[in-house]
């Protein structure tokens, strides 16, 4: 059985993604073939001028028109990461006949990469699914002989100013034509029922066998807490413009001027340096860590946090880190951002306002509740990847084992 996966997040992304979850879980009974968002012309330009080490070591297949093969060691069996030629850089241009010619002749490209794949790993069934990149191959043609095509729909593309400019209009045609489009949140259920062909509510999972080390195994101190021995308040993921209420973050600091708030994840904002937030001393930024680098920094937090702004966005958002935490057992502050969030109550700690949120950290601090810990492990070990397969393979058109 082989599943063609198309992603916006590519194989050296720096955090976490839904699509390569997937993978690394479908690659263990089946043969995956992931193909990575391609570089525009304009990617391979920039990266060569910064020294880009990925885009120098990707750019003569690029320039040669050719598919780029990759293995990971992440996943060493069962996956074969696929870098397409590059393309052309459009997304600049405005609604109209030239953007619609240029963006078939980038689908063209990306259309080729696949079947050329293909042939070269003698596939003929497959199931494809294309995760939140409308932009190129939102669904495949018949004739390309996949038995199913799938459009996963992860964020509500219109709130990123450079996503809705075309994304919304090819994301709606993606979900009219692919024979699934799986949403994962209750809000991205009401927004695409109306456009979807068939439509399936399909939650974010964790991958516990990462986490769940942090309850089975003892991790040294990390290095970023060498000096601090206080309390570590922390936050595991994307540090970005559009989900971050930085603000709280900065109250929370000066709030718990004892405690250490440890920041993971890749800084994509300039917000905390305008608010001052990186000059806190008691304010920690790590920067992009991989998948199994996490648990040494989530063992040592003593509470976590989601500090999602509530706006439009984050309404739609069911987060990848919610079960994460959950598999470690750790207490949860977080927004009210969504309605998915609000499922959570029972075992997480839940702020309507500023003040509650900072209220809510000091009850985590103090918690030491054995029975709420099982709780939510229970809880996250029923959103693993593992389940969320499970579940894909239910709902398909045919079996996984008739192809």
């Amino acid at each position: 059985m082989t599943v063609v996966i198309f992603s916006l997040f590519r194989t050296d992304n720096p955090y976490s993604s839904i699509s390569l979850s997937m993978a690394r879980e479908l690659a263990k009974n089946h043969r995956v073939i992931y193909v990575n968002h391609p570089y525009s012309i304009k990617d391979v330009v920039f990266g060569l001028l910064k020294g880009d080490p990925w885009v120098l070591r990707r750019c003569l297949s690029s320039f040669l028109r050719r598919n780029n093969y990759e293995t990971l060691d992440s996943i060493p069996e069962n996956f074969l990461a696929v870098h397409p030629p590059m393309t052309l850089p459009i997304n600049w241009l405005p609604p109209g006949r030239l953007y619609n010619l240029l963006q078939r002749w980038n689908n063209h490209i990306l259309l080729r990469s696949i079947r050329w794949t293909l042939q070269r790993e003698n596939v003929d069934k497959y199931l494809y699914i294309n995760c939140y990149n409308p932009f190129f191959a939102g669904w495949l043609p018949k004739e390309m002989g996949a038995v199913a095509s799938i459009y996963h729909c992860i964020d509500d593309i219109t709130q990123d100013a450079y996503t809705a400019r075309h994304g919304y209009e090819l994301e709606n045609e993606a979900c009219r034509n692919a024979d699934i489009t799986l949403v994962t949140s209750t809000n991205l259920t009401r927004l695409k029922k109306p456009v979807a062909r068939r439509l399936v509510t399909y939650f974010n999972a964790a991958d516990i066998r990462v986490f769940e080390k942090v309850r089975t195994t003892v991790f040294p101190r990390p290095a970023e807490l060498d000096q601090r021995p206080q309390r570590v308040i922390g936050y595991i993921g994307n540090l970005d413009a559009l989900r971050i209420d930085y603000p709280l973050l900065k109250q929370t600091a000066l709030a718990y001027p004892d405690c250490t708030l440890l920041l993971v994840g890749p800084l994509n904002s300039s917000e905390p340096a305008v608010i001052g937030l990186d000059q806190l001393p008691n304010v920690v930024f790590t920067g992009s860590r991989n998948l199994d680098a996490l648990p040494p920094f989530l063992q040592h937090m003593d509470c976590v946090l989601i500090p999602f702004l509530c706006n439009t966005l984050t309404e739609s958002i069911y987060p990848l880190k919610i079960n994460e935490y959950l598999a470690a057992g750790k207490p949860v502050v977080s927004t009210e951002f969504s309605e998915d969030i609000r499922s959570f109550a029972p075992v997480i700690y839940l702020s309507s306002q500023h003040a509650d949120f900072i209220r809510n950290i000091q009850t985590a601090l103090q918690e030491n509740n054995p029975d709420l810990i099982q709780k939510r492990v229970e809880i996250a070990q029923s959103n693993t990847w593992e389940a969320r397969i499970r579940q894909l393979w239910e709902i398909l058109p045919v079996s996984e084992t008739s192809l």
